[in-house]
């Protein structure tokens, strides 16, 4: 117990002594993180924390393991998970130093994480089994390589989003260490331990200058680094005592995070962005729309944390059924610690969820008659046939009208009017469009317009005018001929269309009003 002791203070005064000296570099580097529109801080803040919390974990991690003593002796006999274990957590943090410098595209820095967690995986370090109770082990064979590689990813990407407060993510890793820390005790894993009680001292020594108002940030070094090791050590933890409670405890007390990442790709995939785009709709930032300060958002999640921890330490005097239900307790509160802190808005949740599905089925069946309007344009030969096609995509399109401003072989200019028998649309209810057109004889400016009706989606009816672009994109009239002034329209023409001899009185669209839907 002395040594454990030891390890923590050392790694407590290690990180107060790096974390002044990284802040001195990073100011003299000019590196800080800057403000923008998601971000809470109101000044530019140095960063490359993580720098401090790896050098103190490390400085008293490795002559701790070196030591001719049972700390040793254990040592030895995990050597190379431990190696690997350690080897690719320093692979993650200096991708995300390189990314703290220079900012890494997000599918580098993903496929930096697979990469690392795949080879964690080949040495051994895997999800194969959990024992829900003395009678139902899960056995996952083959499967526990991809649900290890989500587990590890998923909580590195957890602890990274969830970083968006002084102190949110320190504090709550800190707990987390703490939760490791002692499930290792209680089943005698003393090098694992020893892990966690080094990172939870450089943790607790850095917590000094990022709490609110934070004098550093650790930077995605840090995040990434502390989810990478939180994660492969609970997973490595989990596999020497081959318990569910392994995993479960390190999940609970990493809940937030956990819960957070998963309602906002949620969120994001419900209103139709990518999972990795940046918003405000984080938990932290939901409780700061209520008011509360800063420093008050985090003391209450610390709390929260720390009681949903609490609540899952009695899984390690409980056995079978009663594991298994304490655990579904704790992840109930987190739901509705999340649900009254307003970060799932149950309401918000449906609307967008039946929004995206009418978006779904409208965006298909435009896509049909899309495809059905393109059919004609394959057998387009003649400007006839092209002006047929583009009346039929009109109204495939649901246009109201469609007009073409060309000039002729001769210098003539003519309008070409196409309108829907029938459509009498407000102004304030119709999209128009108007684009050039291309054409053989570059220098002839040709253009064409036409009008979609708004039937209560701006969205649709957008998407609607960018299909029947597309279709004036791909089939132009840069392979015909136009017609001459002395040109007499096919009797099919004459069905559809009237050509006006002088330019047109309507107002130019440039200059029309319109009210916005």
């Amino acid at each position: 117990m002395k040594t454990y002791l030891v390890v923590y203070c050392g790694a407590l005064l290690l990180s107060v002594f790096f974390t002044p000296c990284v802040l001195f570099v990073a100011k003299v580097l000019n590196i800080y993180d800057d403000m923008s529109v998601r971000k809470v801080h109101a000044l530019a803040i140095p960063r490359l924390g993580g720098v401090a919390i790896v050098l103190a974990m490390l400085g008293l991690v490795i002559p701790v393991l070196m030591l001719n003593n049972y700390i040793g002796e254990v040592f030895r006999g995990v050597q190379t998970e431990i190696v690997v274990l350690l080897s690719a957590g320093m692979f993650i943090f200096l991708v995300g130093l390189i990314d703290d410098l220079c900012h890494l595209r997000v599918r580098t820095k993903l496929s930096a994480q697979i990469a690392a967690a795949v080879v964690v995986c080949a040495f051994g370090i895997r999800i194969e089994y959990i024992a829900l109770a003395d009678w139902c082990t899960l056995d996952f064979g083959w499967f526990s390589w991809p649900l290890t590689i989500l587990w590890i990813i998923g909580i590195t990407n957890a602890l990274n989003l969830i970083d968006g407060l002084d102190g949110l993510a320190a504090g709550i890793s800190a707990i987390a260490c703490a939760v490791i820390a002692v499930f290792a005790i209680y089943t005698g894993q003393p090098i694992m331990a020893v892990l966690m009680l080094a990172l939870l001292g450089s943790l607790t020594g850095f917590l000094f200058y990022n709490f609110n108002p934070a004098r550093i940030f650790m930077g995605d070094c840090g995040s990434l680094f502390l989810g990478f090791i939180l994660a492969t050590s609970s997973v490595l933890s989990a596999t020497k005592s081959a318990t569910f409670v392994g995993l479960a405890l390190p999940a609970l007390a990493l809940g937030v995070p956990i819960f957070d990442t998963l309602f906002s790709i949620l969120r994001r995939f419900l209103e139709r962005r990518s999972i990795f785009s940046p918003d405000r709709g984080h938990i932290h930032h939901r409780l700061l729309e209520r008011g509360l300060k800063q420093k008050h958002v985090v003391i209450l999640i610390y709390m929260l944390t720390l009681v949903i921890t609490g609540l899952g330490m009695f899984m390690m005097a409980t056995r079978n059924w009663s594991t298994l239900i304490i655990f579904g307790c704790g992840l109930l509160l987190l739901l509705l610690a999340f649900r009254l802190f307003g970060a799932v808005r149950l309401r918000e949740t449906i609307n967008n969820l039946n929004r995206k599905r009418l978006s779904d089925l409208r965006a298909k069946e435009h896509q049909r008659d899309f495809d059905k309007a393109r059919l004609h344009f394959y057998q387009v030969d003649t400007f006839d046939c092209w002006w047929l096609a583009m009346q039929n995509a009109a109204e495939q399109m649901g246009c109201i009208w469609m007009s073409l401003y060309l000039q002729t072989r001769d210098g003539a200019k003519r309008t070409i009017l196409w309108r829907r028998p029938g459509a009498d649309v407000p102004d304030n209810k119709r999209l128009e469009i108007t684009m050039p057109l291309r054409q053989r004889r570059v220098h002839d400016s040709l253009r064409i317009s036409f009008s979609v009706r708004v039937n209560g989606s701006l969205e649709a009816a957008g998407h609607r005018a960018a299909l029947l672009s597309r279709l004036i994109e791909e089939h132009s009239l840069r392979e015909l001929d136009l017609p001459s002034a002395e040109t007499t329209p096919t009797e099919s023409l004459e069905q559809h269309l009237r050509i006006i001899e002088k330019p047109s009185q309507e107002k130019p669209y440039s200059e029309r009003e319109y009210v916005n839907v």
